[in-house]
């Protein structure tokens, strides 16, 4: 009896809820009989060439993770799929939604919804636009493709990274058939899960699923004891399936999904200077633990994510070739609120961000289905997504204590200084109110031709050309007094006054140049002075200018609008050595249109700024930076070699991969720096084996060597203003080694039951995460053991006894320098262990 069905239930229990349970399930695993056979490596169909094609022949570095290998590893969601795809990296970061999809080192697309991912994620082949849309649990489940390297050629925008394609199952026109499953887990977790499908006449089939799970936290407040990290989430996914006749196909899907869940628990990693000003305004924080999973905050943080969407695919076989259809209507909604200084103090409320997208896609193509020596596709690719988004940054009732014990009192006497009433600066409720938006249509027109020049050689041409226009606007309401004054204008004013007795008019500067140009002079000379000069103390106040007035665009000077074009291409020469050996050379590219900065941090071009000022634009403190970052081209060049024989399997890339112009996003303390990195590339190896030694054991080996660098990053920005060249240096955050290797074995006990157990080992070597916080303070290094044990009864009952992360393995999944605390660290602790049950029962 082979066990490699379907455990679709999943779980986590506390220990209690085991006990009596484990030993039973344990000792009949090894109390019985016969080995269950799998005596041959199983042949994997994939669409990674938007073709039906088996795993070894398609000449693609592509993992496939079907829905099996998922059930006995205990995956629940697209961000478990790294624990079996060493190249893939999928990173939360401080809420549900700010998540990180990264492959061979190359992705982005957190923390801002003006930046589209460099891995694209699709769902039955609609393309989800954002990370934020693709996080719920999974439904019936096919298989997962992960499509490593430039995409473009055939999945058009932001796939320069690689590309996760979600398989689902179709319904059944043949029976009627379902099944129920209960998880019960650590940290009180419950999960439910069920799904049914049959047909409804001979040409019509139906199915639907659902999910609810629900799970505590393991990141407690110490403030009132709410646990962070929890689960809170639920969907429904329905389908129809309709076939008049055998050359025509309607696939309608409508789907739901809610993620209500209090997310995500940092840590502090340095405790710098301003912690002692956190601890004299009556704040407090956990320091310098990364692990302690516990810290102080004032308020909960609020993830609230709906998605919902229809898709309609259309085939229609003509014989010769195929036409499909693939339409989609997709709408996501996202509020987040987050307690961002991640202290007790009152610094910071609220920090709200409400963002809505509505995305349309449309493709058609045409492929061909004959037997001659060529197989073409052509199709056109339609996107038609609009943003909105409203921010709200607010100071809370601490702030002004804060600020003023940071200066020894220094805004309360600048406040007197200037004649101002008491509680004006850093007053509570003054910031930033922030609209933001964006209207973004791309069109793609694609092709790719294999010709079969003999038996054993197929050369692949394909290309594709993409046009991508977009509208953004980011308008704001700034109430923040402090960040509004110069203070190289006061400056000024009170040095000219003390040279010259005089008050500072146009009149009285004109009759006195000379006094005017040493006040000047004294104005933007910083305390200490470097010279004999006198020196102008308030620029030490500067760095508390945290939300300085903003430029709203479009305006005279910037109009707001992006237009790229592209032509991407594929070229590759395949050949079958043997039956069983198939090899390929070739080379892609890859194309990600250009990313508006949708926030507070989007600033003037220095470009523009001149022209910003003749226009008479100019704001008080007004600075230059990035209002966006330009497209992304990427290029790969690789070889590989893709093997099948009856008992084993093995598929080697070596590759060499860069982006042009690669998207870095990556916060400062006080915003996000988004802006072009010149040059980033990556040379590599992946490998992966999987060997059948007996009919019982399945034993499987993935890892990834990796040479990540940047080519060319000039001006990075760190935290205290400075622009280095990292040019030359090794990327933060990409691990050179990284492997998985798991095991499975197959047993049955008696005619009736069957099992299996299966241990997993996970290994990422050291490395610094992240290029402005030093390795010393945040590095990651990953050692993890996950297991399962499950059993199949032949009356369709299942059970699943698993556990992740068995050792406990502690590591920092990111890490930044601490909001508006100069010299302190803060940083994201991975998930402690887990473990569960999963019962489930199937339906024919």
């Amino acid at each position: 009896m082979n066990i490699n069905h379907q455990f679709l239930g999943l779980c986590h229990v506390r220990a209690g809820g085991l006990i009596g349970f484990a030993p039973a399930l344990i000792v009949g695993l090894f109390a019985g009989g016969n080995v269950a056979a799998q005596d041959v490596i199983e042949e994997i169909i994939v669409t990674a060439q938007k073709r039906q094609q088996t795993l070894q022949e398609v000449p693609v570095a592509v993992t496939v993770v079907t829905a099996n290998d998922m059930q006995q590893a205990q995956m629940l969601d697209i961000k478990d799929l790294q624990s079996i795809v060493p190249s893939l990296r999928i990173t939360q970061l401080q809420t549900t939604a700010n998540t990180n999809f990264i492959i061979r080192g190359f992705g982005n697309g957190a923390n801002n919804a003006g930046i589209e991912p460099s891995v694209a994620v699709f769902v039955d082949g609609v393309y989800r636009s954002r990370t934020a849309s693709s996080l719920a649990d999974f439904p019936n489940l096919e298989r997962i493709e992960v499509l490593r390297g430039p995409q473009s050629t055939l999945f058009g925008k932001n796939a320069s990274a690689g590309v996760i394609s979600v398989i689902t199952a179709k319904p059944d026109m043949q029976k009627t058939s379902g099944s129920a499953s209960i998880t019960l887990g650590e940290y009180s977790q419950v999960i439910v899960k069920g799904n049914v499908t049959g047909p409804l006449s001979d040409t019509v089939a139906f199915s639907l699923s659902g999910s609810v799970n629900n799970r505590d936290g393991y990141y407690t407040n110490l403030v009132d004891g709410e646990e962070y990290g929890e689960r809170d989430r639920w969907g429904v996914r329905g389908q129809l399936l309709f076939q008049p006749s055998d050359k025509l196909e309607f696939r309608l899907i409508a789907d739901y999904e809610e993620i209500d869940e209090v997310c995500c628990g940092v840590a502090n990693l340095v405790d710098g200077p301003t912690g002692v000003a956190i601890r004299l305004i009556g704040g407090d924080l956990v320091s310098n633990q990364p692990f302690a999973y516990a810290n102080f905050y004032d308020f909960n943080p609020v993830n609230e994510i709906e998605n919902n969407g229809v898709s309609l695919q259309i085939d229609y076989d003509f014989d010769a070739v195929t036409l499909t259809s693939i339409t989609s209507f997709r709408n996501q909604s996202r509020f987040e609120n987050s307690d961002v200084d991640f202290t007790s103090a009152r610094l910071i409320n609220p920090n709200s961000s409400d963002t809505e997208l509505d995305t349309f896609t449309q493709e058609l193509r045409l492929a061909s289905s004959g037997d001659g020596p060529l197989d073409w596709m052509i199709g056109v690719f339609y996107f038609d997504e609009e943003v909105e988004i409203s921010n709200v940054l607010n100071y809370g009732v601490d702030f002004r204590a804060y600020t003023d014990v940071l200066t020894g009192g220094g805004v309360t006497l600048l406040e007197t200084t200037l004649g101002l009433p008491a509680g004006t600066f850093f007053a509570a409720g003054q910031g930033n109110f922030e609209t933001a938006g964006q209207d973004n249509q791309a069109t793609s027109i694609f092709g790719q031709v294999d010709w079969h020049m003999t038996d054993r050689v197929t050369l692949t041409l394909g290309a594709n050309y993409t046009e991508d226009e977009k509208d953004a606007f980011v308008g704001m309401l700034n109430t923040d007094v402090f960040s509004s004054l110069d203070f190289v204008s006061i400056g000024f004013a009170g040095a000219f006054q003390a040279l010259t007795g005089l008050a500072p008019t146009p009149a009285n500067i004109a009759a006195n140049p000379g006094a005017a140009a040493l006040a000047q002079a004294i104005s933007v000379e910083p305390c200490p002075p470097a010279t004999a000069l006198p020196c102008n103390s308030l620029l030490a106040l500067q760095p508390l200018q945290f939300l300085p007035p903003f430029l709203d665009f479009p305006n005279a000077v910037e109009s707001g609008s992006s237009s790229d074009d592209d032509v991407t291409w594929t070229v590759r020469l395949a050949f079958d050595a043997t039956d069983n050996v198939n090899l390929y050379v070739g080379a892609s590219t890859g194309f990600k249109a250009t990313s508006w900065n949708l926030s507070r941090d989007s600033l003037p071009f220095a470009s523009d700024f001149s022209a910003i000022l003749a226009a008479g634009l100019g704001l008080p403190n007004l600075a230059t930076g990035f209002r966006f970052a330009g497209p992304e081209d990427a290029t790969v060049y690789e070889i590989g070699l893709k093997a099948r024989f009856e008992r084993g399997a093995l598929n080697i890339a070596i590759f060499d991969q860069e982006i042009e112009g690669f998207q870095s996003n990556i916060f400062n303390g006080t915003g996000f720096n988004l802006q072009n990195a010149g040059k980033q590339s990556t040379t590599g190896v992946e490998l992966e084996t999987t060997w059948l030694p007996t009919n019982a054991w399945k034993l499987s080996f993935a890892a990834t060597w990796l040479d990540p660098k940047y080519d060319v990053f000039k001006n990075f920005v760190f935290p205290d203003g400075l622009e280095q060249d990292l040019s030359g240096t090794t990327v933060p955050g990409v691990h050179e080694f990284s492997m998985n290797i798991s095991g499975v074995y197959n047993f049955d006990i008696g005619a009736s039951t069957s099992g299996f157990v299966r241990v997993g080992y996970i290994y990422e070597d050291e490395i610094p995460i992240i290029e402005n916080v030093p390795g010393n303070i945040a590095s990651r290094e990953v050692s993890t053991v996950n297991a399962s044990i499950g059993l199949q009864w032949d009356n369709g009952f299942e059970a699943m006894l698993w556990g992740r992360n068995l050792t406990n393995d502690e590591y920092l999944l990111s890490a930044f320098p601490a909001v508006a605390q100069a010299g302190s660290f803060s940083g994201y602790p991975n998930e402690p262990r887990t473990y569960g049950l999963t019962l489930r029962k199937n339906f024919d």
